[in-house]
């Protein structure tokens, strides 16, 4: 017993030693796209700029001095809202809660894209980490060198690059919520009894006040958690359900009441009241925030548009798989049995892409499918047991071309190639 807790507890050591380094690698080099980026914009290649849409900065600050509008009017106002002579924004708050310490030390200086480039290489780790967990729980049976080639494809070969280095309230945004969507998986999967459902509560909660529509990725811990605790009996998992979802109705409760507060109405994100591009205002007269309408053009620009050669054009998308090929694993996933486990990461996915493919934008100016990354997590998993098999030369091609295609992304995402 000795020697398998010894063995166990080096084997963590290890998971926690590659996952530091790889975060490592990730934030070199973000921070050197970071660093090219203010240099074509400021001038210098600092990590500690702010960016020009550093809003949640301002909304750290508001709540800071008690009150849930801007206190201080941003250099540029564009997706914020005019309401009763105020500003406010539209985002759930969550990373404005977040940034509040950091803003109260250094205030409205604080840089947003320093910040940005910290999570995302947080977010590299947790994905080893949470690739490994799922290995050790047998969830996942993938080699150790394909399960690298994942991690950076991930890091280097998805949206994530182009959002990593820049900051902006519309990146920061998403770089949290799949920070927070990582935890809530890890924890179903790692922690034990009682405290795995706290734990993946919280986690699904956070997320959901960063995007609202994350909540629906908790449909895979919850069925996990409560497949594998089937055995307890009904008293000890009701009570274990009721905690996981404790936090969830407190965030939903919060923003409820944090939308009745600023717009007198329990259901008014601000979205129907934001100051949008042109390009998308008469859509928005005719159609809404949600419509059908939109479905055609989301699901060309996320899913079969191609953005090069590179050209105006290219910053309104681009197709998930053709830019990362080895998310076409996901789909060898189904070759083989067809368990619950799937359908629940399938069914999480469709879930989280519908409200995407109905909105009105494409998430412009972006490179890649940038709200696709909202539902990464379970993506990467499906993909995971979809290239258990595959040839290492094909993955190594996959992940290449991946990469490829982002790096040159990002650098015209970020103004240095033209």
């Amino acid at each position: 017993m000795r020697s398998r807790n010894r063995n166990l507890g080096v084997m963590r050591n290890r998971n926690w030693v590659a996952a530091i380094l790889i975060g490592l690698v990730a934030f070199t080099v973000y921070s050197l796209f970071a660093a090219d980026f203010s240099l074509e914009r400021w001038g210098d290649p600092s990590l500690f700029h702010v960016s020009e849409g550093a809003y949640f900065n301002f909304l750290a600050d508001g709540f800071l001095h008690g009150q849930l509008h801007l206190r201080i009017t941003p250099e540029k106002t564009h997706d914020l809202v005019h309401f009763n002579d105020r500003l406010f924004l539209y985002w759930p708050p969550f990373p404005a809660v977040l940034m509040v310490p950091f803003i109260a030390v250094f205030g409205l200086g604080f840089s947003d894209i320093f910040l940005t480039l910290v999570l995302a290489a947080v977010n590299v780790s947790m994905t080893l980490l949470l690739l490994r967990a799922l290995r050790a729980r047998g969830l996942i049976d993938l080699p150790d060198f394909h399960m690298w080639m994942l991690v950076v494809a991930f890091a280097f070969g998805t949206v994530h690059l182009t959002m990593a280095p820049l900051g902006r309230v519309w990146f920061t945004a998403q770089i949290i919520g799949y920070l927070f969507i990582v935890i809530a998986y890890l924890a179903a999967i790692s922690l034990e009894d009682r405290k795995a459902f706290i734990v993946a509560g919280i986690g699904i909660a956070a997320a959901a006040m960063t995007r609202n529509h994350l909540v629906f990725l908790g449909l895979w811990p919850a069925w996990y958690l409560i497949h594998t605790n089937w055995q307890r009996g009904k008293r000890w998992l009701t009570a274990s359900i009721t905690c996981g979802l404790a936090p969830i109705v407190a965030a939903v409760t919060l923003l409820a009441l944090y939308n009745y507060a600023r717009f007198g109405s329990i259901t008014e994100m601000g979205l129907d009241l934001h100051q949008m591009a042109r390009a998308f205002s008469s859509d928005y007269g005719l159609y809404g925030a949600f419509n059908m309408h939109y479905l055609p053009l989301n699901f060309h620009y996320q899913y079969l548009f191609y953005p090069f050669p590179l050209s105006a054009e290219s910053a309104m998308g681009g197709s998930l798989f053709l830019l990362t090929p080895l998310f076409f694993g996901a789909l060898f996933a189904f070759r083989s049995r067809v368990g619950v486990s799937k359908l629940m990461l399938a069914t999480s996915i469709l879930l989280t892409a519908t409200p995407i493919l109905l909105l009105m934008g494409t998430g412009w100016v972006q490179f890649g499918p940038r709200y696709t990354l909202d539902f990464t997590v379970p993506l990467l998993i499906l993909t995971a047991l979809g290239i258990t098999r595959w040839p290492r030369s094909i993955v190594v091609l996959l992940v290449l071309v991946s990469i490829v295609h982002y790096v040159l992304g990002t650098l015209f995402l970020s103004g240095i190639l033209a």
